[in-house]
This record gives C-alpha cells, structure tokens and sequence, in this order.
C-alpha cells in the first residue's frame, strides 16, 4: 500500500503565507510575524502528524456476488478494508479502479472513525454494483481512499494495491425447447416418462441400490414389497446431443483469435454456445461440446447436471478462436453412425462449406447449423441437404435464431 500526504489548497496558501511572514518579518524586524509564520508551519506540521496516526490501513479484501459474472448481468461487489484508528478520524472519499470490462460507480463516501485506544482492529465495508461489458478476466483494483485532516490543510492518499480478478463468463439466453421434435430427436427423459402413460403401475420393478435416482421410486411395488422398488424400464440409455462450436480464426476476425470479448460476432456464437447447452441439458440431454475437430472443448455434461453447466461458463470465460480451420473434419467425426441432435455454430459460412457438411445430416436425427456471417446461397443449400438453419448477425438474438432454427428446413434427409 502506498501512502501521500499532499497539502490541499488551504494548506498551500498557509505554506506560502508562512513563507511570506518569514520574509517580511527579516526584512522589517517584526518579530511578530516570526511568531505567525512559525504558528502556521506548527499547525501544518500538526495535520500531517494526525493524518498519520488517525488512520492506518493494513488490509483489503473483495468479494464479487455471483462468484462468476456474466456478461449482460449486474454482480455486487463487496470491498472489506482493514482499520485501526488511534484517534477519531474525519470521513473521506474511496474509489475503486474499474477494468473496461466492467462497468459501475465504485466510488463513494469513506466513513470516519471513532478513536480506538488500544488500537483495535476495525473493518470498513464497502459495497458498489458492476456490470460485465466483456466476456474474459478481468482485475478490480487499486483501491485509493482520500481523507483530510480537521483544518483541512492536509490530504492523505492511501493506495491499496491489491487487485481482485473477475472472471466474466458469456451470456446464457432462455431458449425454447425440443418439445415439438422430441420423437425424431432421439427422446428425451421427458418423452421417455410420458410414454408410460397409464400402465407405470404394471412396469417391472426392481429393488433399489446406491445411486439411483429417487424420481424413478415405484411407489406402489415399494409398499408391496415392503422395501424400497424403482422402475426397471427407466433405465433406458440417456439420449445424447452434440453442440459444435468451429473456432477457426477463418470463420470471424483476427481479434477473436487474441482474446476474449474483442469480435462481437465470436462472442454472439459462444453465447449461443452455451445456451444452447444449457436448454439441451435442462431437457435431459447429455451434451458433449466439440470443435470442428473432434476436441472436447469440455467434458461431457449429463442431462439436468446445472452444476457442470455453470463449470461450463466459467470455462468458456476465456474461450478463443484458433489458426486452423477443421470444419471439413466434422464428416470423419460422425461417419458410420447415428446420433442425436447435432448443432453446429458457425461464422463466415459459403456455399463451399455447406456442400462439405451436407453429409452429416444424414447422421443425425436434428442436425441444426447457426451461423453468425453466412454467404449468398450457403444456408439454403445446406438446409436442402437436410439441415435446419437460421443466420444469426453479431449481436443478434440467439432465441430469435434458435427458434428459426428448429422451424425451418427438413428434419432428418435418410
């Protein structure tokens, strides 16, 4: 922590009329004025003194409210400074420096303090809002406190200058869900306890063990048998999803590629991203999340796991885009299978492009494609390859292009 004792403007003019009396009196002989020059160089003397040993700071402390921020979205931010004071102190003036990633009024009045005899230790709590402008890390700090003495001669600057990182993770917006393309997308658990229908209470039930879920508790066969049951047919395999986000520098601009929050376009394609992820795994999906290439951008996320979606955000907080370009891969990654919901996000896509993807939607019972800058003709030929499609522009609507999406084009090309 670095501390300055600077004079203010009324301890300025003091100074000089000081001065000024000491010049005077040697030229004249008044001895008076000796007497004042050296009363006003006192009380100067005497303000420092008592700015130094009214307040002394020894630590500082921030917490941010959600852990995590996200961009779009206020957080509080709440500063704990450490005090001790000897004698009562007058109340100053904070600000805290604020990251261009973050945005908000983190300044405002410094309480004064009651003196402390013993010199106990006292904790000033500071609190101010913040809005996340760009996705990223980003550091709070320093935090500098003003405060002056009761003549208002002296000024103190105290400088704290621990700074705090923030992590600014990307928008997640409220998409629809499959409802309406359940079936030919593989199923979801939802599906998969709606077709029990009436007959849940003639299903096969077996007894309960470790891990299993309560939700699948067959109530009826429990009291039966008089011990825990759950249904044996719900132990069907969970329908799984692929959500593909092609990172090559190609697909958006250089600044994508240097860091986050730089090229509008690649951060409306990784909020759409996790969205979408969000809404798969929130319908029971499990959703693996992939480059063009095949690497796991993240680990696997089972369906309704909101836990490891929010370590999905904090992990895509520093997501950039990379030198090669692999979306001629995406073949090779789904040939010789089928699989559920495939959805690819996209920047620059031509019409190239979408004849080199047409094959993978006849690997996937929802292929869908998103894409940020999309060229002449490309999306229409992709969607009569059998893709659902939607153009979704820098800073579009994401649920506006997800809705277009399961709306337009074929289902499924056999």
């Amino acid at each position: 922590m670095r501390r300055l004792w600077p004079l203010t403007v009324r301890g300025t003019g003091a100074l000089i009329l000081a001065i000024g009396c000491f010049i005077v009196a040697n030229e004249t002989g008044v001895a008076e004025l000796q007497y004042f020059g050296i009363l006003l160089l006192a009380v100067l003397a005497a303000s420092v003194i008592s700015l130094h040993l009214a307040r002394r700071s020894d630590s500082i402390s921030r917490t941010l409210h959600p852990d995590v921020a996200t961009v779009g979205q206020d957080s509080l931010v709440t500063v704990q400074v450490g005090m001790r004071a000897a004698i009562p102190t007058p109340a100053g003036t904070w600000h805290d420096a604020l990251p261009k990633g973050l945005s908000g009024r983190a300044q405002g009045d410094f309480p004064a303090l009651g003196s402390g005899l013993r010199g106990a230790n006292r904790t000033v709590q500071l609190s101010y809002r913040v809005a996340a402008l760009r996705r990223g890390i980003h550091s709070i700090g320093p935090l500098t406190v003003r405060s002056t003495d009761p003549f208002g001669l002296a000024r103190r600057v105290s400088t704290f200058a621990e700074r705090t990182a923030v992590t600014v993770a990307p928008a997640v917006i409220d998409l629809p869900p499959l409802a309406d393309f359940a079936g030919e997308a593989g199923g979801t658990l939802h599906t998969t306890t709606n077709q029990l229908g009436q007959g849940a209470d003639n299903l096969v039930a077996r007894p309960y063990v470790p891990g299993d879920s309560m939700r699948r508790v067959h109530w009826r066969a429990t009291a039966h048998r008089g011990e825990l049951m759950v249904r044996q047919e719900e132990q069907e395999s969970t329908p799984e999803a692929s959500v593909v986000l092609d990172r090559g520098v190609l697909r958006w601009s250089t600044e994508a590629m240097q860091a986050p929050g730089l090229d509008p376009g690649f951060e409306t394609a990784v909020s759409a991203c996790v969205s979408v992820v969000a809404r798969l795994v929130h319908d029971g999906y499990a959703v693996e999340v992939i480059d063009t290439d095949g690497m796991l951008l993240a680990e696997r996320i089972d369906g309704d796991d909101s836990a490891e979606v929010d370590a999905l955000l904090t992990l895509f907080a520093t997501l950039t885009a990379r030198r090669d370009d692999s979306l001629g891969q995406l073949n090779r990654l789904f040939a010789g299978v089928t699989t559920g919901p495939v959805i690819l996000i996209t920047g620059r896509f031509d019409p190239a492009d979408a004849a080199t993807i047409a094959p993978v939607a006849h690997h996937s019972t929802l292929p869908m494609l998103i894409a940020v800058a999309p060229v002449g003709d490309a999306l229409d030929r992709a969607a009569d390859a059998g893709w659902h499609v939607s153009a979704l522009g820098p800073e579009g609507d994401v649920a506006a292009a997800w809705g277009d999406t399961v709306g337009r084009g074929v289902s499924h090309v056999g």
